[in-house]
C-alpha cells in the first residue's frame, strides 16, 4: 500500500529552547506588554479560568504539584496555555523546582503554532509583574533592594527591577551562603553594588525595596523588621505555607495581579493573603489590583512612609503575552525548529 502524499499546505509547530526563549524575550517590552495586560484583566476583558491543580504525593513524602493555566487575550488575539510543575524538593537534587512548557495556538483556527519552555517564561514574567507594579508602587527615590532567595526568582528579580528604578545597592540574603555568593557576584558584575547580608533580619531594615523569592514554608518577611515607605514583592503560590508573616500583611496596602486567582486556597489550606482573611483581620475589598491602579481607578502608593505589598500567585494571561512575544520575535529572527504535525 502506498502512504498518501504530504498536503503542501502541512501544519507545523514551531519549537523554542530555554537558551531561545531566554534570548527572545526582552524586558522592557514585556513590562509594557504586561502593564496593557493587567489593565484587561482587571476590566474582565480576559477569558482566564481558575486554574486546575493536581498535587503529586510520592511514597518517601516528596510533594509536587501539577497545574494548568489556559487564557485567550481578546485584545491582543493570544490564545495560550501552560502546563507548570512545581516540587520544592527539587532543589536539594539540584533540579529546577518550576518547570513548564507553554503552548501557543491561532486564536481563529484553534491550530497549535508553537510549543516553547515555560520555566524562563515563568521566572521572566514574575519578576517584570514585579518591576511593573514596583514602578508605580515604590518611593520614586527608593535605590536599595533586599533579595530573600538566591535561585531562578532572586536572579531575574535582580534584572527587572533595575529597569525601573535606580538601584544602587542590593543585598542578598539566602540559606545557602554559596548562592547567595554566586548572585551577589552576578549582580556586582552589572556594575551595582552586592553585599550578603548575616541576617534576613537586616536586609529588610535597611531596603527600599523587598523582593521575596523564595519557597519557605514559615515567613522569611517579618513585619516588625520592615521600615516605614518600603515597598515589598513576595512571588509565588507557596502550597507549604506562607511567605509573609501576618503583621507585615496588616501594616501594608495589598495589591494584586487578580483579587480571585490571589484568594484561591493552595493545597495547604490557604495562603499569605487567606490567613488573615480567615481570621476577620482582613477583607478581600482591601486587595487591590494593579490593573485598578494602571488606570486611576483606585490609588496606588498615597504617602511616603506607607508600606506597600505585591503579592504574586502568578496569572496565565501573563505567560501569554510573554510567550506571544517571544514567537513574534522568533519569527521575525528566523529562530527555533519546525516540526510536521
Amino acid at each position: 500500500m502506498q502512504c498518501p502524499a504530504r498536503s503542501s499546505e502541512e501544519q507545523t509547530l514551531l519549537f523554542l529552547t530555554r537558551r531561545e526563549v531566554d534570548s527572545l524575550l526582552d524586558l522592557d517590552q514585556l513590562i509594557e506588554g504586561l502593564a496593557s495586560a493587567m489593565i484587561e484583566l482587571s476590566a474582565g476583558r480576559v477569558s482566564m479560568p481558575a486554574r486546575p491543580v493536581v498535587e503529586v504525593a510520592a511514597e518517601r513524602g516528596a510533594r509536587g504539584l501539577l497545574a494548568a493555566m489556559p487564557v485567550y487575550l481578546k485584545s491582543a488575539r493570544v490564545l495560550a496555555t501552560k502546563l507548570v510543575t512545581l516540587f520544592p524538593e527539587n532543589e536539594a537534587r539540584d533540579i529546577p523546582t518550576h518547570q513548564a512548557a507553554v503552548l501557543i495556538f491561532d486564536s481563529e483556527t484553534g491550530t497549535p503554532l508553537a510549543v516553547m519552555d515555560g520555566a524562563s517564561i515563568t521566572a521572566i514574567r514574575t519578576a517584570c509583574g514585579s518591576a511593573l507594579a514596583t514602578r508605580h508602587l515604590a518611593r520614586p527615590e527608593a535605590s536599595t533592594m533586599a533579595i530573600l532567595g538566591s535561585g531562578v526568582q532572586a536572579r531575574a528579580h535582580t534584572k527587572a527591577i533595575p529597569l525601573v528604578r535606580r538601584i544602587e545597592r542590593v543585598m542578598v540574603w539566602s540559606r545557602t551562603p554559596a548562592k547567595a555568593k554566586a548572585l551577589a557576584d552576578e549582580i556586582a558584575s552589572r556594575g551595582i553594588a552586592a553585599d550578603i547580608s548575616a541576617s534576613r533580619e537586616e536586609a529588610l531594615r535597611s531596603a527600599d525595596i523587598v523582593c521575596a523569592t523564595t519557597h519557605s514554608s514559615e515567613p522569611v518577611v517579618a513585619g516588625e523588621c520592615v521600615a516605614p515607605g518600603t515597598h515589598i514583592n513576595s512571588v509565588g503560590l507557596n502550597g507549604r505555607g506562607r511567605e509573609v508573616d501576618e503583621a507585615a500583611v496588616l501594616k501594608s496596602s495589598i495589591f494584586v495581579e487578580s483579587r480571585e486567582a490571589a484568594l484561591a486556597a493552595s493545597p495547604s489550606g490557604a495562603n499569605d493573603l487567606l490567613w488573615p482573611i480567615q481570621r476577620g483581620l482582613l477583607k478581600c475589598e482591601d486587595l487591590t489590583e494593579v490593573g485598578e491602579i494602571l488606570t486611576g481607578r483606585k490609588p496606588g502608593r498615597t504617602a511616603a512612609n506607607q508600606i506597600t505589598l505585591y503579592k504574586s500567585v502568578g496569572v496565565a494571561v501573563q505567560d501569554a503575552v510573554a510567550a506571544q512575544l517571544v514567537l513574534d520575535a522568533a519569527r521575525a529572527r528566523g529562530m527555533g525548529r519546525e516540526f510536521s504535525l
